[in-house]
Order: C-alpha cells, then sequence, then structure tokens
C-alpha cells in the first residue's frame, strides 16, 4: 500500500522531502500536501512522468494539470517568452505563494502533456512548508515544476488529509510504492482559485472560485475580471460534475431539509435503506440545528465560510465511510466568501 514520509516535525522533513525530491526527480509519482488540498505530483517537464498521474487517477489526459513551482520565477521557466502576463504579475505578487492558480499562454515545447495538449498552462505557488520545501529541493536536481492534481481518483472527493491518499489508492494497481509525504491536514481545504491571464485583450476570467473573493482578485488586477466564454481554456477541476462522492448529494435549503425530513419520517427512511442494510439511509450535513430523525446521520456543517471549506470534503469523506446512499446539504448562503464552498457543492450535486 501507498506509504506515507512523515514530514511533520522540523527531525522528519529533511529526510522526507530528499527521499520525495529524488523520486520526483526519477519521474515517480509522490503525494504532497499543499494549504489547498493533497496533489498528486510528478515532475512537470517530462510526458512519461506526467502520464502516471493520469493513469493512477483514471483521468482523460486532455483534462489540463496545475503546475507547482517555488515562486515566480520557477513560473516564467513555463511562460511564452519566460515571462508571465502583466495581469498575472500582479496577481502573483500579491497572492503567492497562496491558494490562485494562473493560465499563461506556455512556452512551446514544454510542459504540453500537463496542459493537456493545449497551448496555456496554469501555474501555482502553494503556500505550504512541506510543498515549497519540496519544490525547491526538486529544482536542485533539475525538476523545473511539479505537476499536481487533486491526489484522488477522478471526479471524486479531494483529499485534505495523508490518510485519505492512502485510502484512496490503497489496492490500486501500480500504486504500491506511491510515496505520501504527510504535512498534517490542509488548511484551505478547497482547490485553488483559477483565474486565466492568458487572452490578448490582457482582461482576467474567473474560471473556478476557491477562497478568494471576485472583490480581493479584482482589487489586486486592478481591473474587473470578464465574464466565462466559449473561448476559456479547458482548467482543472471545472467539469460540471466532480467532487463528488459516492453517496448522491443534493442541495436544498434548510426549509426543504425539515420540510422532506417530516414527510419521510422514521418509518420511511427505514424503508427507504433496506432490510438488508446496517448504513444510515440519509445524512443530513446543514448548518441549522435540527433534530435527529432515525434511519438519518447528521453533521454539522460550520457556521463560517472558511471553516466550512476546511471541514467540507473531511466530512463529506466521513459522510461516505458512514455507507449513506444520499447526503442532503444546506445550500450555502448567497455571499461571496462562499462561493468555493457553493461551486464544489453545485459540481458534487451534478454527479
Amino acid at each position: 500500500m501507498p506509504r506515507l514520509l512523515d514530514a511533520t516535525t522540523p527531525a522528519a522533513l529533511t529526510a522526507a522531502v530528499t527521499e520525495a525530491a529524488a523520486r520526483l526527480a526519477a519521474g515517480e509519482l509522490v503525494a504532497l500536501p499543499t494549504e489547498t488540498v493533497y496533489g498528486l505530483g510528478a515532475r512537470a517537464d517530462r510526458a512519461e512522468a506526467v502520464a502516471r498521474i493520469f493513469a493512477a487517477k483514471g483521468r482523460p489526459s486532455d483534462h489540463p494539470l496545475i503546475v507547482h513551482v517555488a515562486d515566480a520565477a520557477g513560473a516564467e521557466v513555463f511562460a511564452k517568452d519566460g515571462a508571465l502576463p502583466e495581469v498575472a504579475r500582479r496577481l502573483v505578487a500579491a497572492f503567492w505563494p497562496g491558494p490562485l492558480t494562473v493560465i499563461v499562454p506556455r512556452r512551446e515545447g514544454l510542459a504540453a502533456e500537463a496542459a493537456g495538449g493545449q497551448d496555456t498552462v496554469g501555474l501555482r505557488c502553494p503556500d505550504h512548508p512541506v510543498a515549497l520545501a519540496l519544490l525547491r529541493e526538486a529544482a536542485g536536481l533539475g525538476v523545473p515544476g511539479v505537476a499536481a492534481p487533486s491526489a484522488n481518483r477522478f471526479g471524486r472527493v479531494s483529499p485534505t488529509q495523508a490518510a485519505h491518499v492512502v485510502s484512496e489508492f490503497e489496492g490500486i494497481a501500480g500504486q504500491d510504492d506511491l510515496r505520501v509525504l504527510d504535512g498534517g491536514d490542509c488548511e484551505v481545504g478547497i482547490e485553488s482559485t483559477i483565474i486565466d491571464c492568458s487572452r490578448e485583450h490582457g482582461r482576467p476570467v474567473l474560471l473556478r472560485p476557491g477562497r478568494l473573493t471576485v472583490a480581493e482578485i479584482e482589487a489586486a488586477a486592478g481591473q474587473a475580471l470578464v465574464a466565462r466564454d466559449g473561448s476559456a481554456p479547458r482548467a482543472s477541476g471545472t467539469l460540471e460534475a466532480h467532487y463528488a462522492p459516492t453517496a448522491k448529494v443534493r442541495l436544498m435549503t434548510a426549509a426543504q431539509i425539515d420540510a422532506a425530513l417530516t414527510v419521510w419520517g422514521a418509518s420511511t427512511l427505514a424503508q427507504a435503506k433496506g432490510a438488508t442494510s446496517s448504513a444510515p439511509a440519509l445524512a443530513v450535513y446543514s448548518r441549522s440545528a435540527r433534530a435527529a430523525v432515525a434511519g438519518t446521520v447528521l453533521c454539522r456543517m460550520p457556521a463560517d465560510a472558511a471553516a466550512a471549506a476546511h471541514a467540507l470534503f473531511a466530512d463529506l469523506r466521513a459522510l461516505d465511510a458512514s455507507g449513506v446512499p444520499l447526503i442532503w446539504v444546506e445550500t450555502p448562503p448567497d455571499d461571496a466568501a462562499w462561493d468555493g464552498v457553493r461551486d464544489r457543492l453545485q459540481r458534487a450535486a451534478a454527479a
């Protein structure tokens, strides 16, 4: 099964990062922590290494990956003509290291496979000490950047703990030798905001919301975001159905959940789960207090947007582990701070 490399203490960090960087340099896969979620990494400059990511995840090879770099200078290695567009430079200066990915024109002949064959590439500098130490160590071994989508099977719930990664790839053919750098729980908990900075007109386009709000991005960019259109490049994690647990997710208002629980009642829930199953028939993931109903499991969604993002994927994984076939989720507030959480839940409900 995949093996953990403890990087949670300064004493353990050096040895763990040294081993992981050597494996990346050799073209092998390494799972690494970031402040958003755990990523499944391979050196971005070698096609055969990147192909291992797609194979391990079961991910279509035309669905692009994000390339992680140690700093802005590392990003310029992958940018066309060795320079980031001006709007990308402004955003990088404001938010790196941090949960922001910029999509820029790609340097010809580099990272084509990581980019899904497109002439643009997504770049990010993660705000996590273990990830940054790994990227710097790997760069010293000739690895210019690490392509790293979330370390889970394609379309499923992203991992925010090292144990999630191990469980995700345990028993998967070819992944028994996977090394998982354990850097503790991810602070942010949902994937990075993605901004397309590749347009000729220079105007930035929001492709995927995350922790950063539109107001914060526009303030740093010095201009308003443009609405996404049909010419937007493909980007990681932007499929309509994504981030889904095994259980079916349904988004509902608090009032709808209360009404549905009343209509169903304990006897209906018991019938729904089937006589042969010991698992609850239903999970409710909600910010609002409500009485427990027989045959259900209740999980509290944090009332604060940042706390909710931090807990979201771990909570969905825990509910999945309870064996429920159905999860009713209270719709997040219509507030900019909740955009990233709302986006992930809408995509989960579409699966």
